[in-house]
């Protein structure tokens, strides 16, 4: 079975103050279908750059980076929205939420870029916000959540319209304890459950336990397993 995620020699090269910076140097990664990734890495290791090119969100200076037998590389930045919207679902450390929108309206928002009907689009939005466990906080503002419950609705935002992969970059970062093993939690039912592809950033040892393989870069390499 091709790997979802297929990277070869994938290279991205920042240019800081006159002088180029490697961010990703050489870089091979597969990652299954069905997996749970939790990549590791001291601040400045290149795991965030490196999920965010499989992402589609940066773009790599060299290399393959095929992701669902796509070869995101040579997309325009129109088809690389496109093909986020349909197949990527992305969870920030900061939630992103929009704060005069409620836990409802902020989950439904993806959902306006397609063609679903106003019920369509309710039922998706309850279903997902059942999933993470608030269903009943569904008319909230992000200022009436704790963190743990806003980054359970960006979750819920990320799982709504279905999407191939989960991609998390340090979604527990802004968390304490407690809200961050709920958070990991729904992520491991999310892949265990429901047979989605997780890849997370962490630097939190703690939070890696959870995934199924733990892959680590340093200084912008992909270590051996």
């Amino acid at each position: 079975m091709e790997p979802v995620v297929r990277i070869r020699n994938l290279s991205k090269v920042f240019a800081h103050g006159g002088t180029d910076v490697v961010a990703l140097d050489h870089v091979d990664l597969d990652v299954d279908t069905g997996e749970f990734l939790s990549l590791m890495g001291p601040s400045g290791s290149g795991k965030s750059t490196l999920l965010h090119i499989i992402a589609g969100i940066d773009r790599s200076t060299d290399g393959e980076c095929r992701v669902l037998d796509s070869d995101i590389t040579d997309m325009t930045e129109d088809e690389l929205s496109t093909w986020r919207r349909e197949h990527i679902g992305f969870v920030f450390q900061s939630f992103n939420l929009i704060p005069v929108l409620t836990a409802f309206e902020n989950v439904e928002m993806p959902l306006l870029l397609t063609s679903l009907s106003r019920r369509e689009r309710a039922e998706h939005v309850e279903t997902v916000l059942d999933v993470v466990g608030l269903g009943d906080r569904m008319t909230h503002y992000p200022r009436q959540l704790s963190g743990g419950q806003e980054q359970r609705v960006a979750i819920a935002r990320a799982l709504v319209a279905d999407p191939d992969m989960i991609l998390a970059d340090e979604p527990t970062g802004d968390l304490d304890a407690h809200a961050a093993e709920e958070v990991l939690t729904i992520l491991r039912k999310l892949n265990q459950d429901f047979g989605k592809t997780v890849i997370m950033v962490t630097h939190d040892p703690k939070a890696s336990t959870h995934a199924t393989l733990t892959r680590h870069l340093d200084k912008g390499k992909m270590l051996p397993l």
